[in-house]
């Protein structure tokens, strides 16, 4: 038996997990919050939690660490490795104008698309680097290398090496990295900045980055989403839905999608696969709005919306409430439709919030499946997939076998897990292409079952609302 360690380092905390090796039981596990910032953050608070989280021996016997670390995030260093400036993290609103900036400098959204599997948006490296170099020219012309979070912690733990090294999946998030030639696109970073930067070697999966000064193994590492994927231990056929305020959707695929509409990013995964996203803006946001519209908590709202029944007695509420991004409605708001005095009852407005959220993520769902990706199961990830109304409503909505996982930090287990891996491959008792097979994460399963046509007839219901209201809001029609 083996001990190891992966640690996550989100935009809000540093998660520690130490696992076994061979059976990847969590035998430890540590917490820090970051302090509360803005757009702008000093790493060294990174390093700080880190300690922390790490603190009263836990990491005593551990024999490799794997880093996952938040994406939409950049840090810049001068030619002597010094940060420029503070990290740029998050989805900075500062620079849309500069990813549509970008668009526009390539040749529009296919461009990009073809290029490096997505389009531009604020959250990119890319698109800070431009920002960089349209509101800090001094700073920018000082940028000799580009790195980011994941990138920047493994350096800092193997004791600030010459080499710089990151992994395919924190890479495919960059927007000057193709998962779908695995190679850089450098002349990509040097027209957002400006001037030609290094950037770090992209590593193999179950290839170590390097050793401690002590002697401990540093795994990879990679991104919160790949690192997430891996700890839950989706393969083929599974796809996740992320239910935050907004929401995401991704599937692991055997090849990169290249969308030249923008709706799908491309990113890799940690394991040498792919994984397909779609973002929408809205998602827990809708259930929020309409609690807060009935006086009642989210709680209150699924037991307001089980009171109804499907398609909510005639009620559609298209949930854009901030506008949207699949479909690509960067100016719509809500819809509710189908008001009557009988429908006009806070239960049957309950389940279309219910049934409006899941249905806009289905659409965003049939994207993938509409580019060939299999879906015959689907994770739900966030607190309110534990909310009863969700957990009786996606199956059908979704067409799929749902899967409603138990908490647990799962970007800190895949972390090590791929250390666990990168261990394995170097004692020679695991191969480079076969990570642990760790247990899946406990869950509850739901079918679809003998309801599975009545929620078709609600998503056709929604479609129709869509349609009529935003008639151009696909390109194709997504099966209903």
């Amino acid at each position: 038996m083996g001990i190891v360690a992966g640690l996550d380092s989100s935009s809000e905390y540093t998660r520690v997990v130490v696992c076994d090796t061979d059976t990847g039981a969590v035998l430890g596990q540590g917490y820090a919050p970051h302090p509360a910032t803005g757009a702008d953050v000093d790493p060294q608070a990174w390093l700080l939690s880190l300690g922390e989280a790490a603190d009263g021996g836990l990491l005593e016997g551990v024999q490799a660490i794997g880093v996952s670390a938040q994406q939409n995030a950049v840090l810049v260093l001068d030619a002597g490795g010094v940060l420029v400036r503070p990290a740029m993290v998050g989805n900075d609103k500062r620079a849309q104008a500069s990813a549509a900036d970008l668009v526009d400098a390539l040749g529009g959204r296919p461009a990009w698309a073809e290029a490096v599997g997505s389009v531009p948006h604020a959250g990119q490296a890319v698109a800070k680097l431009r920002w960089l170099a349209r509101a800090e020219p001094d700073a920018a012309r000082r940028v000799a290398e580009v790195l980011q979070p994941h990138d920047w912690l493994v350096w800092q733990l193997l004791g600030r090496p010459g080499r710089r090294t990151t992994d395919r999946g924190a890479a495919s998030g960059t927007g000057y990295w193709s998962a779908a030639s695995g190679h850089y696109r450098p002349d990509l970073a040097e027209l957002a900045l400006g001037h030609p930067v290094r950037l770090p070697d992209v590593i193999a999966p179950a290839e170590p980055a390097g050793h401690t000064p002590e002697g401990l193994l540093i795994s990879a590492g990679t991104g919160e989403t790949m690192a997430a994927a891996f700890g839950l231990g989706v393969s083929l056929g599974d796809a996740v839905i992320s239910l935050g305020a907004s929401g995401s959707v991704f599937a692991v695929h055997h090849e990169a999608l290249a969308d030249p509409t923008g709706t799908i990013t491309s990113y890799a995964d940690a394991t040498g696969m792919h994984l397909p996203v779609v973002h929408t803006l809205n998602a827990v946001r809708v259930l929020r709005g309409a609690a807060e519209m009935l006086g009642t908590e989210l709680e209150g709202l699924s037991e307001l919306a089980l009171k109804s029944t499907p398609g909510a007695h005639g009620l559609v509420l298209l949930p854009y409430l901030e506008g949207e991004r699949t479909p690509h409605l960067p100016h719509a708001a809500g819809t509710l439709s189908g008001l009557r005095r009988e429908s006009m009852k806070p239960e049957h407005l309950a389940r279309a919030a219910f049934e409006g959220m899941l249905c806009g993520l289905a659409d965003a769902l049939d994207v993938l499946r509409g580019r060939g990706v299999s879906v015959r199961r689907v994770f739900l990830l966030g607190p309110a997939a534990e909310l009863a109304a969700v957990q009786a409503i996606a199956p059908a909505l979704l067409g799929a076998q749902v899967v409603v996982v138990e908490p647990a930090d799962y970007a800190a287990i895949g972390a090590a897990r791929q250390a666990a891996w990168a261990l394995g491959v170097r004692e020679g008792t695991l191969a480079p292409h076969t990570p642990p097979a760790w247990p899946a994460a406990a869950s509850q399963v739901f079918e679809p079952g003998e309801e599975l046509a009545v929620g078709q007839s609600v998503r056709q219901q929604f479609g129709a609302v869509r349609d009529q209201i935003h008639p151009e809001a696909f390109g194709w029609n997504p099966p209903a």
